[in-house]
């Protein structure tokens, strides 16, 4: 780990995924008015390029990277990048995400693939190629969701996504924290985010959280003493019932 103060972000340089909008631009934002550099890699260079510019014209530091997490070509490219611009990498944060809501006899097997590529084998290859670039003392972060902990109608695939998630998760924190490498699930609850309200036109947004706040939950599972991991933390909006 460099010398900095584990208690702020000065210095460090975090990976964020899906980082051009929703929850993904909350983390970008959040992280580096603590002092991160961030790394915003997106599908969609253009609303990752938007994140780095307002970031970078906030007197902060980003730069933005085109990265598909499901091509691992991408990804070893993108580390490459990165590495030659920030010089080393500090946490990787997998935000990613994608869903097709339908049942599952309208499910196309090309569906399916696609969501567990984004969702799953995702996270999977990001930080597999992300290891051999981590500090001592580096951080893997899945954000995961309350569907990893129940279930809904029309979404076998995200749920599926997600509760494989949450396995790859803990299976990292028991193989990696040996090496000092901290790995994390944030499962978030329902946010005001593109994702969830394009999907769910009908939710009342009255009844969901700022993406912020869980971003301000991210910087705290970054923001603990080397000798101290935190697994899991759950994060919901007081007023929506997801999760009992």
């Amino acid at each position: 780990m460099h010398d900095y103060d584990y208690e702020n972000l000065s210095g460090r340089v975090i990976l964020v995924t899906g980082g051009g909008r929703g929850l993904g631009a909350a983390i970008c934002e959040t992280l580096s008015k603590e002092g991160a550099q961030v790394a915003v890699a997106d599908i969609n260079k253009s609303t990752a390029s938007q994140v780095a510019d307002e970031i970078t014209f906030g007197g902060h530091t980003a730069e933005a990277y085109a990265m598909d997490v499901g091509d691992e070509r991408d990804i070893i490219k993108t580390y490459d990048n990165i590495i030659n611009r920030f010089g080393h990498l500090d946490a990787i944060i997998n935000n990613a995400g994608i869903d097709v809501t339908v049942g599952i006899r309208e499910m196309k097997a090309s569906d399916w693939h696609k969501v567990l590529a984004t969702n799953l084998t995702g996270p999977f290859l990001v930080s597999k190629h992300g290891l051999p670039h981590l500090c001592p003392g580096g951080h893997i972060i899945n954000v995961a969701s309350t569907a990893a902990r129940r279930a809904w109608p029309n979404a076998s695939a995200y749920h599926a996504s997600k509760w494989g998630l949450m396995g790859l998760t803990h299976a990292l924190h028991s193989e990696l924290r040996s090496e000092g490498i901290k790995v994390s699930a944030v499962i978030a609850g329902g946010m005001r985010t593109p994702f969830l309200l394009d999907r769910f036109p009908e939710l009342d947004a009255q009844l969901l959280q700022d993406p912020k706040n869980v971003a301000r939950t991210i910087k705290f599972v970054l923001t603990q003493p080397p000798e101290t991991v935190i697994p899991e933390v759950m994060v919901l909006p007081m007023k929506e019932s997801s999760w009992p």
